[in-house]
């Protein structure tokens, strides 16, 4: 069996369009008829850039390939053009290539891709969601309102989630880390006060960031956030600072986390071996794909830290996340997004229920995908995945964070 055609799907899901602006759906064919589908979350570059470098990755380093030799393909990705070192994109793209890889190889055992890297360690994997708005609440309100994440927190723990995710300190800028402006720190202890007394020790408080603050500042804000006991403290600061992190880990008494904008066990690595987090959130489409972030999981488990695969894409991605999380002993959670878009891509084979998600059994990644539906929602804005905003903050008049990606009407 080998590996024999190549094509890209984008598509944008549409209203309210949780999980990103669009995503990125390399499907490979084999000469023996047998089709995977994958998810590559990179977007440094657009969708178009984005599928010459796939396709680039695909024709280079897979095509014609055994579909079983997954280390010899991402070792020609990750070492081409004399690098050897990770590359944000070009591991984009291998990741995505890579999980269609293991969807063909279990379609074509006819067993679930958990079953072919190490078994089913886990019956069910613990489920966690963000904060998105009720059908009550008005937009752009509810995301500078702690009562109505109070609202959203209680509705999501009243379907059986036990962990919940709001980040209402602000938004992420190009400017690299800053200081929290003091509005920030007190929106911030108010979305933790409000929601920890909807909820009670119903569900933990997952506190996220994204990378914004300066070491400083991190160190502020984690410890006016203590008193409410959050689970986590989602990448303080840029993830390009290793050492500034371990210095938030080590003076917050609040795990962090970190992991979305990180690719290969190389940049995960000094992560532990600093001390910088507790809890990892490798994300599969950039990561390397399943079989090189199962390699980060057991990094993770010889340094005691735990893995929450992160998910901001569509239901390939988060199809992938729950296999590797059914295998490995310590996965912690895994990031769920509930849409009818994300559901019905994949006909609803993958569900969360009672707070909980039940790896599939069916072969491959273990659903049929419905390409004639990611079809009729092709992507034609010129946006990239998640965008970073340019202006500074507002040390004066408040900032509201809205998301990387506008909301759909």
């Amino acid at each position: 069996m080998k590996l024999q055609d190549l094509e890209i799907i984008v598509t944008a899901p549409p209203a309210p369009g949780w999980g990103g602006r669009y995503w990125i759906i390399p499907k490979i064919t084999t000469d023996t008829g047998v089709v995977g589908y994958g998810e590559c979350y990179a977007s440094s570059v657009g969708p178009a850039a984005m599928k010459a470098v796939i396709t680039d990755v695909f024709e280079r380093h897979m095509l014609g390939e055994n579909p079983e030799n997954i280390e010899l393909m991402f070792r020609r990705a990750y070492s081409a053009g004399f690098t050897q070192r990770p590359d944000l994109t070009v591991m984009g793209a291998f990741s995505g290539l890579e999980i269609a890889c293991w969807d063909i190889l279990g379609k074509d055992r006819d067993r679930p891709v958990h079953a072919l890297i190490g078994g089913r360690m886990n019956e069910r994997v613990r489920a966690y969601t963000y904060l998105y708005p009720q059908p009550q609440h008005p937009l752009p309100d509810f995301w500078a309102s702690a009562d109505m994440a109070a609202e959203s927190a209680l509705a999501m723990v009243e379907k059986g989630y036990t962990a919940v995710k709001f980040d209402p300190a602000g938004p992420y800028t190009i400017r690299g880390g800053h200081m929290p402006a003091m509005s920030d720190i007190e929106t911030s202890v108010a979305f933790c006060k409000a929601i920890r007394e909807a909820i009670g020790n119903r569900a933990d408080l997952l506190f996220g960031t994204h990378g914004q603050f300066s070491t400083a500042g991190a160190i502020r804000l984690g410890q006016a956030i203590e008193p409410y006991s959050p689970l986590w403290y989602e990448e303080p600061i840029p993830p390009d600072n290793v050492a500034e992190m371990a210095k938030v880990a080590s003076a917050v008494r609040i795990p962090v986390a970190t992991g979305e904008r990180l690719t290969t066990k190389a940049e995960f690595a000094p992560v532990l071996r600093a001390g910088a987090a507790a809890i990892l959130q490798p994300a599969l489409g950039r990561s390397g794909g399943i079989w090189e972030t199962k390699k980060i999981a057991a990094l993770a488990e010889a340094y005691n830290a735990q893995v929450a695969p992160h998910l901001y894409a569509g239901p390939v991605e988060w199809a992938a996340n729950v296999h590797l999380a059914a295998s490995i002993p310590n996965i912690l959670m895994a990031e769920s997004i509930e849409t009818p878009f994300h559901h019905d891509l994949i006909k609803g084979a993958i569900t969360v229920e009672d707070g909980y998600i039940t790896p599939p059994t069916a072969p491959g990644l273990g659903f049929d995908f419905d390409e004639d539906l990611a079809r009729a929602h092709p992507y034609t804005d010129d946006g990239l995945h998640l965008q970073m905003q340019e202006d500074p903050i507002n040390y004066v008049g408040g900032n509201v964070f809205a998301g990387g990606a506008p909301v759909k009407a």
